[in-house]
């Protein structure tokens, strides 16, 4: 289904059932799949022929949204986790290991941070954090023989710092280093981070993509650009793994994705389940009409916003006077999303006045679904950060988030006009 616009393939892509069998994809509950040809089930174990055995490494359903998220990112594979955070970490591990090193933005989720910044560190992988503004020659300071990967998102969460895709990809480029890129706040619909030089894409389907805070749910996309054959960098993918029957991993079609799921998946168990899969399959059929209402609303309420006499800064691409508001129109041209950052004149006791005034929009621990909500990260998701780490990840004490749903934008501005009235 290549040929088909992203609106279609939203829709379409990643379930063709046959003749008699149910329109959308049926929820296969069940942890295992009967074989009454034992070769057969064999075959699928060591990789030769297509088949579910098991459902910590695959099953149908799952399958299916899998099958529609890399038609959406242009793939070859994708893998759906258990959560964003998981589909992080599992994608981390298929190319890093104990003395290896990585490179990541530091405008990046708190959840994201901590990982590579606490937990890799205690299994032997140092994460160098760079500054995403800083030149090409700067960041590449940072790189030596044992650089895995680099990482970054394209919008990031909340500091709202739009991707140099040109800048980031051709150092990877230079280095033969794979790029990874959580693509969450921008979407396949708004950015397909492959045409921009990428490799790995992440999703934290939970957002965006299945669109109701109903299920959680990450995905891994290998979008297939990578030659991982005699490159000195992943001595992983050239030698046979022992683990898996002598498996070379550099010689198949799907390097990455078959290793991450062959290694990974099959030791953490971190696979995404088949309710939430089939959940995030039927969510994700109306993602490109909402990620237009989504951009439409924010574009609206950053206007409105950034002439408020209570608000300190507003930060959203879509301003003509916004940092990055260049590079969104290079790579996020048909709109910037639904999630923007602002800061509110005064100290954190007024940010809870305001956030406690809303009636329409929520506080909640999420962003990026049908509901406006609105969160103070300092003090919630990236209140394990220390003071100089909240500097770094562009999150000042006076920061609010907030996550523009697909309501009237009317009925939003309207909230917000009132509750900065309490202030």
């Amino acid at each position: 289904m290549k040929d088909y616009t992203l609106d279609t393939l939203c829709v379409q892509a990643g379930w063709h059932p046959a003749t008699g069998e149910s329109r959308i994809p049926s929820i296969c509950q069940s942890t295992t799949f009967f074989y009454g040809d034992s070769q057969a089930m064999a075959d699928c174990f060591d990789l030769k022929s297509d088949g579910y055995f098991y459902s910590r490494l695959a099953n149908p359903t799952v399958a299916a949204f899998e099958g529609k998220v890399a038609a959406l990112d242009g793939g070859v594979a994708a893998i759906g986790c258990a959560s964003g955070m998981s589909a992080v970490t599992l994608a981390a591990l298929t190319l890093a290991g104990s003395g290896d090193n990585i490179l990541c933005s530091q405008a990046v989720y708190g959840g994201t941070f901590n990982l590579f910044g606490t937990t890799l560190p205690k299994l032997g992988i140092e994460c160098r954090f760079f500054d995403p503004d800083n030149s090409a020659d700067d960041i590449e300071k940072l790189i030596d023989d044992n650089t895995k990967f680099i990482i970054a998102e394209t919008i990031a969460n909340p500091s709202m710092v739009v991707l140099d895709f040109g800048k980031i990809s051709g150092i990877a480029k230079k280095h033969g280093l794979v790029l990874m890129v959580d693509n969450t706040l921008a979407t396949p619909i708004l950015c397909r981070p492959k045409e921009f030089g990428a490799d790995v894409i992440i999703y934290s389907t939970s957002k965006y993509m299945e669109g109701h805070a109903a299920a959680l749910g990450g995905m891994i996309v290998d979008a297939g650009t990578f030659n991982y054959k005699n490159n000195p960098r992943y001595p992983a993918f050239n030698v046979p793994d022992e683990s898996y029957h002598g498996l070379v991993y550099a010689d198949l079609a799907v390097p990455f994705g078959t290793k991450c799921r062959a290694q990974l998946i099959r030791d953490t168990g971190a696979i995404m389940a088949p309710m939430n899969a089939y959940i995030s399959f039927i969510g994700c059929d109306t993602l490109a009409l909402r990620m237009e209402r989504h951009s439409q609303n924010a574009q609206k309420v950053a206007a409105f916003l950034a002439k408020h006499p209570k608000v300190e800064w507003v930060k959203h691409p879509s301003l003509e006077d916004n940092k990055y508001h260049a590079l969104a129109q290079k790579y996020l041209p048909k709109g910037q999303g639904g999630m923007l950052s602002f800061g509110v004149k005064g100290d954190i006791e007024k940010c809870r006045t305001f956030m406690e005034s809303l009636k329409l929009i929520t506080q909640e621990t999420h962003v990026a679904d049908v509901r406006s909500c609105v969160l103070h990260p300092a003090s919630t998701t990236h209140r394990q950060l220390t003071e100089h780490e909240l500097e770094m990840a562009g999150v000042p004490a006076n920061l609010v988030r907030l996550s523009i749903g697909i309501e009237s934008a009317d009925d939003i501005i309207a909230d917000l006009s009132a509750a900065l009235d309490k202030i």
